[in-house]
């Protein structure tokens, strides 16, 4: 039978005769070394009683205690198979028994078994011998019966593989007899006639070593015999078998023991030397020294309990004769073991990243820990880094589960580095340590923050559309896409329109874009609300009030309030006028407010500049002097209206003045000389018609008034009346109406025509006019100054005659302009 058919044959048989047994958590099996890549070893699923999906589902792993995976498992089927050829020499020398250890692990629970695999030995090595050329030297005269210790042969294969026995060429002088010593099988080459050294002076014989393997394996060396002249005593020891005691630390130069032999001859046949013969191991030249001359044995190396607890060390000592005689005896050196090795940690199955929702009792890392040395030396006690939401719990013997014990934050701490130590219980003791760094990572637990509790924006009316009006800011605790933050606006009404077509935000960065240029006079401020979202699982959000405050702009020219024609105007004045009559007012109004809104006024141009004078604030036109008769009889005024704001925006009105004497009536406009003459008359019919309604209404309200805040016997409110040759005035201080309007009090002062304002016209006059055609006199109350309306329709006066001798003022309006 071939080798490879005979090694099928010891595999197929351990395959049938291998055997578990799970008791206390151990299953055991046994595998021959040597098997390729992927040999079936067992079929630890089943063993466990784990299904395909708990296989999968709880995790199901080997863990090995060496660096080298030599085995693996099939999760599919449960098989454990062979991952990485195994030479059982090199794993486990020349031991008896050789077992590779490894952790079955499961998880939701988590449960460990102990795996041992025995790897069992084939006869893959054969025998060898150190020299291949062994020299002996026999004196003739030696006796039958003699015996010389040849070399023997080593073997890497252990037990029933090991050397079996020793074959020698047959011939007539040599024999060879194999002794058992120990573990060692050593052929002795036994002298079975007497020598002849002038028949024969050499003998060269084939020494061949077997093993008992199957198949058996031979090695050879050659024996080569030289036949000397007699010296016939041999070196004897006392003892055949020394035995000593040294502790593994002790220094190189310690004597471990003094040998001495005796030789019964004389001369340099009697003169012994001391060396360490070829049986012994490669190792013990370099651990011992031996002293040719005395025998001394010392320690030349350093001594390692882990590595070797037993040396047996041969010693030959030969005399100097011719043929020389030699003696061995063996020497035992027990070594003592010493805490000399710190725990040596190994982390398996380590979970480097858990969520931070974990559940409490989260497996982290499995931790084995093993120490070589002997007893007390070698049992460890591990602990961990306190202030840590982890624990560690003993499983096992020298197995420890690290598992989490508290709530887990990533946002306080993104990462925990757990030391590990474990500490021997020798003396002194030695400690060794690891860290585990185990990442947390995040899950959406933070809602985004907005940086402010509620903003407040400011944009300047008449904006271009895609401005930007402002930008919120949001930021999330978590960690990648759980803390992307999007931004929307939470849609609403504002002015019965979605607030999306006043204004849109960047759903990137929180930029608060217009839609639309924003109008102060119909929209001074508007809120809206900003949605922060995340987009994390679940959508996590957060929502935030934004203020936007319109701020003014001068983009709105004074209105001048015109009382009849859009172009031109007459007034008339009589020419017995004293200084400061007033001729006519000038009602302006803006739409803006505050000094945007704040109109003056001032005459540009006129046909006579020192005759009349417009007050800068109120726009009264007043005679500046008496009238002289050269003066002419048409004036014209070009008044400007401008407000306050920058840049200043101004409108004018050209006011036409007739200077007139006391009795005539109201002539037609000069400028408009083809307008006819019948129609003027009906319009100042319908404008009388619609100041006598306006005025009824207007004295009820008044009357009405008085009553209810005037208490009786107190004086009438609406001021004094002046004398005829004075003219004196008193404040009346009441609200302004929302709309100018020009009413006549008829009813309860005759005669009184009142002028009420709005916008930026901020006073009330009462005009009475007497029919007297020589003098005027009147009284005016201005009203208190309050804040302008704001989009106030202008309420156009109406010109007629209120006496038969006293026309009404008109004003002539131009067109507004840009100053």
């Amino acid at each position: 039978m071939t080798q490879s058919g005979n090694r099928s044959v010891l595999i197929s048989s351990i395959f049938l005769l291998w055997a578990w047994s799970l008791v206390s958590g151990q299953i055991r099996y046994s595998i021959p070394e040597e098997l390729e890549y992927g040999a079936f070893v067992g079929n630890i699923g089943q063993d466990l009683g784990l299904t395909v999906g708990e296989r999968s589902h709880r995790r199901f792993r080997m863990v090995s205690a060496s660096s080298m995976q030599y085995l693996d498992v099939n999760l599919m089927n449960g098989i454990l198979f062979v991952n990485k050829r195994i030479d059982r020499e090199q794993l486990c020398g020349q031991t008896v028994t050789c077992l590779l250890s490894l952790e079955a692990v499961v998880e939701n629970p988590v449960e460990q078994y102990r795996v041992e695999i025995e790897i069992l030995d084939i006869n893959d090595n054969s025998p060898s011998f150190l020299n291949s050329e062994i020299h002996l030297e026999i004196a003739e005269s030696t006796v039958p019966g003699a015996r010389y210790l040849l070399e023997h042969a080593h073997d890497l294969d252990g037990g029933n593989n090991s050397i079996r026995t020793y074959q020698l060429t047959p011939n007539e002088h040599f024999s060879l007899d194999v002794q058992s010593r120990g573990k060692w099988k050593l052929p002795e080459l036994v002298l079975e006639n007497i020598l002849d050294r002038e028949k024969q002076t050499r003998y060269r014989l084939l020494l061949t070593a077997f093993d008992s393997g199957s198949p058996e394996k031979t090695g050879t060396a050659h024996v080569t015999i030289n036949i000397l002249d007699t010296n016939d005593n041999a070196p004897v020891f006392q003892k055949s078998l020394h035995s000593v005691s040294l502790m593994e630390n002790v220094p190189p130069g310690t004597l471990v023991i003094k040998l001495n032999a005796t030789d019964m001859d004389e001369g340099p046949n009697g003169e012994v030397t001391y060396s360490f013969s070829s049986y012994n191991e490669k190792s013990t030249p370099k651990i011992f020294r031996i002293n040719s001359t005395s025998g001394d044995i010392q320690v030349k190396g350093t001594l390692d309990f882990e590595e070797a607890s037993i040396y047996e060390i041969d010693v030959e000592a030969k005399d100097s004769g011719s043929p020389s005689l030699s003696a061995h005896c063996s020497v035992r050196v027990e070594i003592k073991d010493v805490n000399d090795n710190p725990p040596d940690l190994i982390l398996n199955s380590i979970l480097r990243t858990i969520s931070e929702d974990a559940p409490i009792g989260t497996l982290i890392a499995l931790i084995s820990v093993t120490d070589r040395d002997f007893n007390n030396n070698g049992y460890t006690d591990c602990s961990i880094s306190p202030n840590v939401p982890f624990d560690l719990k003993s499983y096992l013997k020298n197995s420890y589960r690290l598992i989490t014990n508290d709530v887990l934050d990533r946002e306080n701490a993104p990462q925990h580095n757990i030391w590990v130590m474990c500490k021997d219980r020798g003396f002194p003791p030695l400690t060794a340590n690891k860290t585990i760094a185990v990442q947390i990572s995040d899950i959406n637990d933070n809602e985004p923050r907005f940086t402010q509790a509620s903003y407040k924006f400011y944009v300047t009316e008449n904006n271009a559309p895609g401005s930007s009006i402002g930008s919120v800011t949001a930021f999330d605790p978590d960690m990648d896409q759980n803390s992307q933050v999007s931004y929307e606006m939470v849609q609403n009404q504002l002015q019965a329109l979605p607030v999306s077509s006043y204004v849109y935000i960047n759903p990137t960065n929180g930029t608060i874009y217009s839609k639309r240029p924003f109008d102060y006079e119909q929209l001074k401020s508007f809120q809206i609300h900003v949605q922060a979202q995340d987009t994390g699982l679940p959508l996590r959000s957060s929502i935030v009030a934004v203020n936007v405050i319109v701020l003014d702009q001068n983009d709105n020219p004074p209105v001048i309030v015109p009382p009849g024609s859009q172009k031109y105007t007459n007034s008339s004045v009589p020419r017995s006028a004293d200084p400061g009559y007033l001729v006519t007012k000038i009602i302006a109004s803006d739409a803006d407010s505050g000094q945007n809104g704040r109109l003056f006024y001032r005459v540009i141009q006129s046909s006579d500049p020192g005759l009349f004078s417009v007050s800068h604030n109120s726009g009264e036109v007043r005679s500046v002097r008496r009238f002289k008769d050269s003066d002419a009889s048409m004036q014209r005024l070009i008044v400007q209206v401008k407000d306050n704001g920058y840049p200043a925006l101004s409108a004018t009105a050209t006011v036409t003045l007739l200077i007139v004497e006391q009795s005539i009536d109201i002539q037609p406009d000069f400028t408009e000389p083809h307008k006819d003459t019948q129609d003027s008359q009906r319009f100042t019919f319908y404008i009388i018609i619609s100041l006598g309604v306006t005025s009824f209404v207007l004295l009820v309200i008044i009357i009405g008034l008085i009553v209810a805040i005037c208490p009786k016997g107190r004086g009438p409110p609406y001021g004094r009346v002046c004398s005829l040759n004075n003219c004196c005035c008193t404040r009346d201080y009441q609200h302004s109406n929302v709309n100018d309007q020009i009413v006549p009090d008829s009813n309860l002062f005759p005669n009184i025509l009142e002028v009420r304002g709005n916008g930026s016209l901020s006073e009330t006059y009462r005009y009475k006019i007497r029919s007297a055609p020589e003098s005027a006199e009147m009284f005016f109350s201005p009203q208190r100054p309050g804040t302008p309306g704001r989009n106030a329709m202008p309420v156009s006066q109406q010109s007629g005659k209120l006496n038969n001798n006293w026309p009404d003022a008109f004003h002539e309006v131009s067109s507004s302009s840009r100053i």
